[in-house]
């Protein structure tokens, strides 16, 4: 009996206080319309939160203390190191030859011959076609006669004057008509010579476009297309502000797109000369075809040294960023531990070239830095911060 009375009281009690609680909650106070225990309630409540957020605040400063690793931001790093850095500047040029020529004749007439096809090899000096002469063979063969007729004279005249005999007037009319003679030989000989169309240099047919029978003109009328293929060349035009380091000697990188074909050769010469117009000057890259595929005219892509540095620290471009008075900083790692906690210190740099996503620096970068590399753009100087690579590294 006294048990149960005793769980009888309990269970009062119980659903007295959730009463109470039922009655004192917000629904109940905010029902009852009543202001002042409206801000009895509010009163309650502000003093629960208040007690809360000291408690909370207490947690914070205990982890803050004993949790170093959580609350830092993680990044990774590379180490800056030396290497070779070769700059290049590209450009584009067209593939050429100095050995490339339209022959054209020195003589007005009827083409009567052409001695040589399309794609026949010639060597230098060799008969290519004839002109027809208009006569002046037979007046040679007269001239000479002539000249012939004045030699013998000539020579008796000094046979003579050597001896003493006969007069010096007679023996300079002698010389002086034989000298005339053999002269105008001599003129009429070197145009029958034109009449002859010969190679210039060794190399290959590559056109005939002038057929016999055609009446030709004298350094107008095109008659055949010689080109050499050895001597080929790349002709380009570089601007001024190269003209220090694009010199003859320099490596290049010749890419010829039609082909699919990649040669590694160098400038055979720079020109002296700016051209005004444009503000560049001439290079020529020598381009060897022992396979006789490459062809006047088709198009490449250039790549020239023109910079080169043996102990050079390259960088992503990425990692660097920009202050309001236009300095280049980047951020690189100090102070780490074995957790691979340190500190991020900014600092400011030069740099140089570019080359595709890295840069050169020039200043103020030492070897051996740990640089930020991701999280670069998240940090702030003197920030604590976890190189998440550096157990990477060490487990590796």
């Amino acid at each position: 009996m006294k048990h149960i009375t005793s769980i009888i009281i309990i269970a009062f009690l119980l659903t007295a206080c959730g009463g109470e609680q039922k009655k004192n909650s917000v629904e109940n106070v905010l029902e009852s319309n009543n202001i002042e225990t409206i801000r009895k309630k509010r009163g309650e409540l502000v003093s629960e939160q208040q007690a809360i957020n000291e408690k909370i605040k207490l947690l914070d400063e205990k982890l803050k203390s004993i949790d170093t690793v959580k609350h830092v931001p993680l990044i990774t790093t590379f180490t800056a190191k030396t290497e070779k850095f070769e700059h290049v500047l590209e450009l584009q040029g067209n593939v050429t030859t100095k050995d490339l020529l339209v022959i054209t004749p020195e003589y007005n007439g009827i083409l009567t011959n052409v001695y040589v096809k399309e794609g026949q090899k010639v060597s230098k000096g060799q008969l290519l076609a004839k002109i027809d002469d208009g006569g002046l063979s037979q007046q040679v063969a007269q001239l000479q006669i002539q000249a012939d007729l004045a030699k013998t004279t000539y020579e008796r005249q000094k046979r003579l004057w050597d001896q003493n005999i006969g007069s010096e007037i007679q023996f300079l009319q002698a010389k002086s008509n034989y000298e005339s003679q053999q002269e105008a030989v001599n003129q009429l000989q070197q145009q029958i010579a034109k009449t002859s169309v010969r190679a210039p240099f060794s190399g290959t047919i590559d056109d005939v476009i002038t057929e016999e029978g055609s009446v030709v003109a004298a350094g107008t009328s095109p008659l055949m297309r010689i080109v050499n293929l050895d001597n080929m060349y790349i002709e380009v035009e570089v601007p001024e502000s190269y003209v220090s380091n694009v010199v003859k000697g320099k490596k290049v990188e010749v890419d010829i797109p039609v082909l699919g074909e990649t040669i590694n050769t160098k400038i055979r010469q720079a020109s002296d000369f700016i051209n005004p117009a444009n503000r560049t000057f001439k290079a020529e890259i020598d381009v060897p075809n022992k396979d006789k595929n490459i062809k006047p005219n088709l198009t490449a892509r250039l790549k020239i040294n023109d910079y080169t540095n043996e102990n050079a620290i390259l960088i992503p471009q990425s990692v660097i960023s920009e202050n309001a008075e236009g300095e280049q900083y980047v951020y690189i790692v100090t102070d780490k531990n074995e957790e691979g906690i340190g500190t991020v210190k900014r600092l400011i740099i030069e740099t140089g070239r570019t080359q595709g996503d890295v840069i050169e620096v020039t200043k103020n970068l030492e070897k051996g830095a740990e640089i930020v590399k991701e999280g670069a753009r998240s940090v702030k100087d003197g920030q604590s911060v976890e190189v998440i690579n550096y157990k990477e590294e060490n487990n590796g």
